[in-house]
């Protein structure tokens, strides 16, 4: 059995305790008598006879104190080491009592908050004092990939609707899906795992194939084609709640590609195809129908052989449209390729634009305010664009029917056609 006791038979000291407490106590007695050496010099520099009885008196006094202090501190009278905190605690006071003695006041307990641990529990780590909330309230909880297709637990895109909370992540395999879908959780992305995932001519609600009711929506790599209503405006994507992202998704042969737009929300699209969308037969119906937003934004996108309608019509308080492709070609019948029926800031940049032979409206290729201005339209920007007129008709590049300047600059220009009509400048 190991002699655990040390020099002399006595137990060795632990590294942060022994008879003065601990390091903390080690210093504050080092403080006490670094404070007597300035005390000590004086008395030695010169002799006692000569101090004066009154000082004599004062001096020994204070020294006695001092010497008190020291014994307190190290802990050489009983007790002593129960009247300090053992370290991280306030130090004990010096103060004159009515009499002019000194006299050590210990800090009062009371004073001194007890040390607290922080805890854990099977639901997260907390902190003992004020609380933090747990991590699963702070970061969310992860999402859950939701698999579509034959041979999985959601047979169709509705199936896994049905289920999905905030956040999920729904994997579509291709295939042609008989079905539509009304999303109503938020953060959803919804994607097509590989080339040919197509859904098709079942709507929801009246309104579309997929119906947007939460926040923050991400379509991607899919096919929505052939949404039909009764009222004639059945869409691809209906979109009644908050911002969407829409990515590599084409958009066939409906009577909107996308429909709807709520105030304070962003749609952005990109990479993606509108091909034979729109009708007139009743209200008109477009490529894409963007209500009341803060902000439309549509890059690298496509579109042709819109029907009647227009390709993109914007009623957002701010529209960009920047490198896409949209052309009537031979069969097109669509009016405006881009309309801006309510002003707004506009930014029109490197695209390729074309008017074919059928167009149904020969006054322009972008119109903005012919239904009256209600937004703001600060600025009005059409740069960089190749515009070409395959009709036997006169067109312009740019109806402007508000009061802001439109400025048209670095623009190609082929057919019978005029760059701007109304307010602005050309270069």
């Amino acid at each position: 059995m190991l002699d655990r006791r040390g020099k002399g038979g006595r137990p060795p000291r632990a590294a942060t305790g022994g008879r003065y407490g601990g390091v903390n106590q080690k210093i504050r007695v080092s403080l006490v008598l670094m404070a007597l050496i300035p005390y000590k010099r004086s008395l030695t520099g010169q002799r006692l006879g000569a101090l004066n009885e009154r000082g004599c008196r004062v001096r020994s006094r204070l020294l006695f104190a001092v010497i008190i202090v020291a014994v307190n501190v190290a802990g050489i009278l009983p007790g002593a080491t129960q009247q300090l905190p053992s370290g991280g605690g306030p130090m004990p006071e010096l103060r004159r009592g009515a009499n002019g003695e000194l006299k050590v006041v210990p800090a009062p307990r009371d004073s001194v908050p007890a040390p607290t641990r922080p805890k854990t529990s099977p639901a997260g780590p907390s902190t003992a004092g004020s609380p933090l909330p747990r991590v699963a309230d702070t970061v969310g909880r992860h999402y859950q990939s939701l698999k579509v297709g034959p041979n999985q637990t959601y047979k169709a895109p509705s199936a896994a609707a049905a289920v999905a909370k905030n956040g999920d992540h729904i994997e579509i395999e291709p295939g042609q899906y008989f079905d539509c879908a009304v999303w109503n959780a938020d953060d959803l992305v919804i994607e097509g795992t590989g080339p040919g995932v197509v859904i098709t001519d079942k709507t929801c609600m009246g309104k579309g194939l997929f119906v947007i009711e939460g926040n923050n929506t991400t379509v991607r790599n899919l096919t929505l084609t052939r949404s039909r209503v009764p009222d004639m405006n059945g869409a691809g994507i209906r979109l009644d709640k908050g911002n969407l992202t829409v990515d590599a998704v084409k958009f066939i042969d409906n009577q909107n590609g996308i429909l709807g737009g709520v105030a304070g929300t962003t749609v952005t699209i990109r990479n993606s195809d509108f091909e034979r969308n729109g009708t007139c037969a009743g209200a008109c119906a477009h490529g894409i129908y963007i209500g009341n937003v803060d902000l439309l934004r549509v890059e690298n996108s496509r579109f042709s052989n819109t029907r009647q309608a227009h390709s993109i019509k914007s009623r957002a308080v701010r529209t960009e449209v920047t490198g896409c492709t949209i052309t009537d070609g031979p069969e097109g019948t669509s009016s405006y390729l881009i309309e801006i029926p309510n002003g707004g800031a506009l930014i029109v940049r490197d695209n390729t634009l074309e008017k074919g032979p059928k167009a149904e409206n020969h006054t322009a290729a972008i119109g903005i305010g012919a239904e009256g201005v209600t937004h703001p339209t600060p600025e009005i920007m059409i740069t960089n664009n190749n515009f070409r007129n395959d009709g036997d008709y006169d067109t312009a590049l740019v109806w402007n029917v508000t009061a802001t300047p439109a400025a048209l600059k670095g623009n190609k220009l082929s057919g019978s056609v005029v760059p701007l009509k109304g307010d602005g400048t050309v270069q």
